[in-house]
C-alpha cells in the first residue's frame, strides 16, 4: 500500500536546531514550483546533499519541463547529511520531498539523476531513507516507479537492479512520455509488470527487468544483457536526441537557494554536443550531435533569468561553450545588455587557443584571476594518441596571449593513465608547466611580486562505456602513485603547484565503470559495510569497499585493469547513444597508432554513426570556414 500523501514537516522540524546546515532541508525558495497539485506526482531526486544537488542543470531542466505539463507536478529531493539521517532513523521520520514534505513513499514516480559512478551508495541511502525497497523485484504492486537517467546511465549495469526504468539521452520529451504512461496505466489498474512492459515501448527507456544476462564466448566475464523472451523488448535501446536545441527553454533554473551552493550563478546551457572526439571522453561521444542555441535566444533569455532570480553571474554551459559558432557574438550582446548592473560573465570551459583566450577576455571584463586549459597529456605524440588535436605550440600561444592581456595565475589539466603512457609523457607534464610559467615571466617579469604561478591538476584515467578505451583497463593504483610521486619530483619550482586525484577513488570508479549487473552486490555489500558520500574525499573509505569486494569474492584491482578483446560483447551495448561500435573500435586502432580524426563540425563526416542512426544532424547557427 502505497504511504499517504501528506505534508509531514511537522515531523522534522523539531530535528533541525540539531543538524548542520539546517537550510538544507527548508522549503519554499524564491522561483520554486509551490502549486503541486495532481494528479500526477513525480519527485526528481538527486543523491548528495542540497547544495550539491541544487544547482543541478538536468534536474532543474526536467524539474521545469514536467511542472509546464497540466495534471502533472515535480518536486525535488536531496540526501540528508549523516547527521540529519542518523536523526531520521531514530525518530522514525521518512525521507521528504523538498516542496510538499511528502514521503518519497507516496509519489507516483521517483526520478534519481546518475550524476557519477561514486552516487551509487547514495541511491541506495536514499530509498532506504525512504523506506522504499532497494530493487525493483521487491517492490509491491503500488510502490513507486522508481527512474533514472543521467551522465552515468551508460553503464548502469552495476545499479540496474535498482530501477524500474532507466532514461536514455535527451530527458526534455521522455520524461513527460513516461510520467503519462504510468499515470494511465495507474489509472486503468494494469499489473506492474504490464506498466514496465509498457514503458518499454517508449523510445529511449530501458527497463532492466525485461532482460536477462547471458554470459558465453563471446562476452566477458560480465556477460551482456538480452531480451527476455516474450517480454517484446528492444534488443538495442537507442537514446532519445532532441534534433533542435531552441525548441527547448534556454534558462531552466529559476530558484534562488536560502544557502550558498556548489554553483551559485544563473546556469544557461549555449549548446549540446561535442564533435571533437577526445578518446577518452565519455560525455563527447553519448552527447552527439552539436546542437547550437540561436545566439539572441541565449542572449534574452539570460537576460531574463537574471532579472528574475536575481543573481550576479550568468554561466554559459556546455562541453566547450566557446566551440559555439556566435560565442563571441553571444559574449558581446550580453556585455552590452548587461553593462553597468555588476553581473558577471563566465565560461567554465576554453579552447586552448587564441580565440578561447580572447573569449575569456571578453567575459573577465577588468578582472583577471586564473584561466584554465586541458593539454590533458605531456608531450604530442600522446595528445594524438587521445585526439586531444592540439599542440604545444597551441598551448604556448595561449599562454602567452593570456599573460599579456593581464592574467597572472594559469591552470593546467592533465590525465595519467592514458593508453601508451610512459615516464617520458609524465616527466613531460612538468616540463610543460615549466614552460608555460616561463612564458609568463617573460611577458610579466620575474620574482614573487609578478604573481606568475602555474597549477597542476592530474587526473586518472578511467575508461568509459562508449568511448574508444572501453576496451582499455586502468592503471594500478600502485603505478598510479609511482607515476604521481614522479611528477611530484620533476616539478622544481616552487610556483607551480600540483593536486592529484586519488588513486583508490579511481579505482573503485574505474570498477564499476567496467562491470555488468553483478556489480549491484559489491554496491550493496559497501553501502551495507557504510559507505555514504563517496565522492566526498573527507567521506570515501577504500577499506570499506575492499572488504565489501572480498565479501563479493571480487579483486578490485583484477576489476578495474581488465583490460577487454575488441571482438567482445560488452555488457553495456544494448543501450545505445548512436555511436557504432565499428566507429569506437576504428578510433581505438587510430589511437594505437597515434593517429587524429577531426571534428565532423570543421570537417567531413568522421563516419560515428549518430546522425543516421537517430535521424539527427550537427546544428550550427553559422556556416564554420
Amino acid at each position: 500500500m502505497r504511504a499517504r500523501r501528506e505534508n509531514l514537516f511537522h515531523l522534522l522540524e523539531p530535528l533541525l536546531p540539531h543538524v548542520e546546515h539546517p537550510a538544507r532541508y527548508l522549503d519554499h525558495e524564491w522561483g520554486s514550483c509551490q502549486d503541486q497539485e495532481g494528479p500526477f506526482h513525480l519527485c526528481m531526486v538527486y543523491a548528495d546533499v542540497y547544495e550539491v544537488g541544487q544547482p543541478n542543470l538536468g534536474v532543474s531542466i526536467l524539474y521545469e519541463r514536467v511542472n509546464a505539463e497540466e495534471g502533472m507536478s515535480c518536486e525535488r529531493c536531496y540526501l540528508p547529511w549523516k547527521d540529519m539521517a542518523g536523526l531520521m532513523r531514530a525518530h522514525g521520520v521518512p525521507l521528504l520531498s523538498l516542496e510538499g514534505a511528502a514521503p518519497l513513499a507516496s509519489f507516483d514516480a521517483i526520478g534519481f539523476t546518475l550524476a557519477h559512478e561514486l552516487i551509487a551508495t547514495n541511491v541506495l541511502e536514499t530509498l532506504d531513507l525512504a523506506g522504499i525497497a532497494l530493487t525493483a523485484e521487491e517492490r509491491d504492486e503500488d510502490d513507486p516507479i522508481v527512474l533514472a537517467g543521467g551522465p552515468s546511465a551508460w553503464n548502469c549495469e552495476p545499479v540496474a537492479a535498482v530501477f524500474d526504468a532507466v532514461l536514455l539521452g535527451d530527458g526534455e520529451e521522455s520524461i513527460v512520455e513516461v510520467c503519462a504512461c504510468i499515470r494511465d496505466a495507474r489509472a486503468e489498474g494494469v499489473p506492474r509488470a504490464e506498466l514496465l512492459r509498457r514503458l518499454a515501448r517508449a523510445p529511449g527507456t530501458y527497463v532492466p527487468s525485461l532482460y536477462e544476462v547471458v554470459v558465453d564466448e563471446t562476452t566477458t566475464r560480465w556477460g551482456r544483457a538480452v531480451p527476455r523472451a516474450g517480454e517484446g523488448a528492444p534488443e538495442v535501446v537507442l537514446k532519445r536526441c532532441i534534433p533542435d536545441l531552441s525548441e527547448t527553454p534556454a534558462v531552466a533554473q529559476r530558484i534562488v537557494p536560502y544557502m550558498g551552493i556548489v554553483q551559485d550563478r544563473l546556469s544557461l546551457e549555449v549548446l549540446r554536443g561535442c564533435a571533437r572526439g577526445c578518446r577518452f571522453c565519455q560525455a563527447g561521444m553519448t552527447y552527439r550531435p552539436v546542437r547550437e542555441r540561436p545566439a539572441e535566444q541565449v542572449v534574452s533569455c539570460g537576460v531574463e533569468g537574471l532579472l528574475a532570480s536575481g543573481h550576479n553571474e550568468v554561466s554559459l554551459t556546455s562541453l566547450s561553450t566557446t566551440d559555439h559558432s556566435q560565442c563571441a557574438r553571444i559574449l558581446n550582446e550580453m556585455n552590452g545588455r548587461l553593462e553597468g548592473r555588476g553581473i558577471r560573465i563566465s565560461i567554465p570551459s576554453q579552447r586552448l587557443d587564441s580565440f578561447g583566450v580572447e573569449m575569456a577576455a571578453a567575459v573577465a571584463g577588468g578582472k583577471r584571476g586564473g584561466l584554465t586549459f586541458a593539454p590533458e597529456a605531456g608531450s604530442q605524440r600522446l595528445r594524438d594518441v587521445i585526439n586531444k588535436n592540439v599542440t604545444e605550440e597551441d598551448l604556448e600561444r595561449a599562454a602567452r596571449n593570456a599573460f599579456e592581456q593581464g592574467w597572472r595565475r594559469m591552470k593546467l589539466y592533465f590525465m595519467m593513465g592514458l593508453p601508451t603512457e610512459t615516464d617520458e609523457d609524465v616527466v613531460g607534464i612538468a616540463r610543460l608547466a615549466e614552460r608555460v610559467l616561463e612564458i609568463g615571466r617573460e611577458v610579466v617579469g620575474r620574482g614573487a611580486k609578478s604573481g606568475v604561478s602555474v597549477s597542476i591538476s592530474v587526473a586518472v584515467l578511467v575508461p568509459k562505456a562508449f568511448t574508444p578505451f572501453q576496451w582499455e583497463g586502468q592503471l594500478a593504483p600502485d603505478e598510479v602513485r609511482r607515476r604521481q610521486q614522479l611528477l611530484l619530483s620533476e616539478v622544481r619550482d616552487r610556483a607551480i603547484r600540483v593536486s592529484y586525484h586519488g588513486a583508490s577513488v579511481s579505482l573503485v570508479e574505474g570498477a564499476l565503470s567496467k562491470m555488468g549487473r553483478a556489480g549491484f552486490g559489491l554496491v550493496r555489500a559497501a553501502w551495507e559495510r557504510g559507505a555514504r558520500f563517496d565522492a566526498w574525499t573527507s567521506e570515501f573509505s577504500i577499506d570499506v569497499w575492499e572488504r565489501a569486494a572480498e565479501a563479493c569474492g571480487l579483486d578490485l584491482v583484477d576489476v578495474a585493469c581488465e583490460r577487454f578483446p575488441l571482438t567482445a560483447r560488452l555488457p553495456w551495448e544494448h543501450t545505445s547513444p548512436g555511436v557504432s561500435t565499428g566507429y569506437l573500435q576504428r578510433e581505438w586502432r587510430r589511437a594505437a597508432e597515434g593517429v587524429t580524426t577531426p571534428d565532423c563540425t570543421r570537417a567531413s563526416c568522421t563516419g560515428c554513426g549518430v546522425c543516421p542512426t537517430l535521424g539527427v544532424q550537427n546544428k550550427i547557427q553559422e556556416v564554420r570556414a
